[in-house]
């Protein structure tokens, strides 16, 4: 079995929990064993760089750092956040000695850079070509999704590589593995309103109802994200949306690992469909 690091972030043991179940079970599936890194830290996403810089590298240094002395040569962070502070950080140092060696004193820990950070979006594809995709036997047939990847997972300068950040397609060739037809559409990388959606939630409404209406417009019959502030807003929010007189929403929002789980066979509870605010099981049962 092959064994890469884990981190799974603050999130995904709150509230992306589903990210988290489904993450582990599809590698358990594949044959993947996912090792969290020892003594793990958050990595300062989302407000950190708001507030101060050197925390806001210091912070993901230090978990860089556990990694690579832990023996670790890949490191998944499947929070879109997380991998992109994660990642963010170490093109940063690579590209300065001068940060590298702020970050070191202020951590007492040195990064040597030697680590892969893989995003969820390439673990998926990774594990589809290592053979995943022959243990899809339960294709959800006749789905329409739109693929969403917001701002964290289609943009980055050195972050989201060999990707088009302004038509990312990172997700199909899974998704249509796994079954479901993936629908074109104007907001797979417009912003959901990420971290204000608690400080500023009349903007978050107005930027999910667009991404909303445009996904239904488009005749998908659920959204497939890999962020957990995204999968937050467009989940959480509809009842709100609805209540509001902002449109007429019954949307699914999905990790992209739960509907690989689903195409794998694995049961909705072990992926946890059954935590979301929008029925979400009712896609479970288009391959059953």
């Amino acid at each position: 079995m092959n064994t890469i690091g884990y981190y799974p972030g603050c999130s995904l043991h709150g509230g992306g929990r589903e990210l988290d179940m489904s993450i582990r079970a599809i590698s358990v599936v594949a044959g993947v064993v996912l090792k969290e890194i020892d003594d793990w830290s958050c990595c300062g996403a989302t407000a950190a760089h708001s507030l101060n810089h050197d925390l806001a590298v210091s912070l993901p240094q230090r978990v860089l750092a556990l990694a690579e002395a832990q023996g670790f040569r890949q490191v998944l962070a499947p929070c879109a956040a997380c991998f992109s502070r994660l990642k963010g950080t170490h093109v940063r140092l690579q590209r300065s000695e001068a940060l590298a060696q702020k970050t070191r004193r202020i951590t007492g820990l040195e990064y040597r850079g030697t680590l892969e950070i893989v995003n969820v979006v390439e673990y998926a594809n990774r594990l589809l070509t290592d053979g995943l995709d022959r243990k899809l036997s339960q294709p959800l047939r006749g789905l329409k999704v739109a693929a969403y990847y917001g701002c964290l997972l289609s943009r980055g300068e050195g972050i989201i590589e060999n990707e088009d950040p302004e038509d990312p397609k990172g997700m199909d060739a899974v998704l249509r593995a796994s079954g479901v037809e993936v629908v074109p559409w104007s907001h797979s990388i417009e912003c959901c309103g990420a971290g204000f959606s608690m400080s500023l939630t009349d903007a978050v409404l107005d930027l999910s109802r667009d991404i909303l209406a445009q996904a239904q417009a488009a005749g998908a019959q659920a959204i497939v994200t890999g962020c957990p502030m995204c999968h937050s807003n467009l989940d959480m929010r509809q009842q709100k949306i609805n209540s509001r007189g902002l449109g007429s929403f019954d949307m699914p929002i999905m990790y992209l690992s739960e509907l690989i789980g689903l195409a794998a066979g694995l049961t909705p509870e072990s992926l946890g469909l059954d935590r979301h605010f929008v029925d979400a099981m009712r896609v479970a049962g288009r391959n059953r």
